[in-house]
């Protein structure tokens, strides 16, 4: 068989294409002016981000400066009760002492066990004055009831209304601190 030339079964003719350019695919690249936009951004929040946990460090550092405070205090103020509730225990004997030797007759004041007993008697004063206690005697001041309780009143005295006329029992101080107030009796 012999073909024809109008043969309807031709091949198509590619036309040529251009190939793309591969820069055209990508984006243009930042200006200059964009990039030195883009990093100051970044530096920006950089220095914001470092500024947030400096502040947050500082308020840290300053919350455990004051708890540290606190604590200290706290600990301070545990010692001084400690203290001030044993030294409270060695009043009553203290006391005892006063009543004692207050109360021995004439002729044994000058017997060597009693001065053995004073002695011990001032020790025990001079030990209780080297830890802070100052004992309190209001006798004819002015009633301070911080200071003071009242257990009588007296109506027949020279004292001013308002003043102590008898202190029935030294109060002590602790420092600043009451430790025990002084029972009196108060001119009315």
């Amino acid at each position: 068989m012999v073909s024809s030339v109008n043969d309807t079964h031709t091949t198509p003719v590619e036309e040529p294409t251009t190939v793309p350019d591969k820069a055209d695919d990508l984006p243009a690249p930042p200006s200059p002016a964009d990039m030195l936009a883009q990093l100051e951004n970044e530096l920006e929040a950089a220095r914001s981000k470092a500024q947030e946990y400096f502040d947050g460090w500082q308020r840290e550092r300053a919350d455990f400066i004051n708890y540290k405070k606190r604590v200290e205090r706290d600990l301070r103020d545990v010692n001084q009760n400690a203290a001030a509730d044993m030294l409270k225990l060695l009043l009553p004997i203290l006391d005892d002492f006063e009543r004692a030797a207050a109360s021995v007759p004439e002729d044994l004041r000058q017997q060597p066990w009693l001065e053995g007993m004073l002695a011990i008697h001032r020790k025990l004063q001079k030990t209780l004055e080297d830890q802070g206690i100052t004992a309190v005697d209001p006798l004819g001041k002015a009633f301070d009831p911080a200071l003071h309780e009242a257990v009588a009143t007296d109506s027949d005295t020279d004292i001013p209304s308002g003043h102590v006329t008898e202190t029935l029992q030294k109060g002590y101080l602790y420092g600043d601190r009451v430790l025990r107030p002084a029972l009196v009796r108060v001119a009315r």
